[in-house]
């Protein structure tokens, strides 16, 4: 049985020298986390044992190690296979609408954001997007409506060329 007192003082002990070595392993701060979360998690499903072990410690070092490895290993074999296939293509630049169009969303607030890019990115209708966002059909249809009326006014050249492209068709 795991005794969740002794594991935390094990985690408290050791967390701050495993995050070091992680990172002396992986070379790579985020890298180093996700290996010591990983590594952690493991003696934790194992805590019942790992308690009685000699060198608790070392044994998760060791997983830190073996995951470290795994992981160059699974990379390895990732740039191999991306020097065959050649680099991708460059990206075009943004076009100056984009980039607009993204500056103003980040003024919206971030609901009127998703249910904006939930409604047109993703065809959804209104009521699919109140059951994905756990709101109201009326609050989503609000916030749709407020959020078209702020991108009218921070873009109101889009807005125009909009309505021209509209009356044409």
């Amino acid at each position: 049985m795991r005794d969740a007192q002794s594991f935390d003082d094990f985690y408290r002990g050791t967390a701050r020298r495993m995050a070091r070595y992680g990172y002396a392993v992986a070379g790579d701060h985020n890298e180093a986390q996700d290996l010591v979360q990983e590594a952690y998690t493991r003696a934790w499903r194992h805590w019942g044992r790992l308690a009685a072990h000699p060198a608790p410690e070392a044994w998760l070092r060791l997983v830190v190690a073996r995951l470290a490895t795994d992981r160059w290993r699974r990379l390895r074999g990732l740039r191999g296979a991306l020097r065959l296939a050649g680099p991708p293509p460059a990206a075009p630049p943004p076009n100056e609408d984009s980039v607009l169009l993204l500056q103003a969303l980040r003024q919206l607030p971030a609901n009127h954001r998703q249910a904006l890019a939930l409604h047109y990115l993703f065809d959804m209708p209104v009521e699919e997007i109140a059951r994905e966002v756990g709101a109201p059909v009326g609050t989503v249809k609000s916030w749709l409506s407020r959020g078209r009326a702020r991108l009218a006014a921070l873009l109101p050249d889009l807005a125009n060329m909009e309505l021209e492209t509209s009356d044409v068709a």
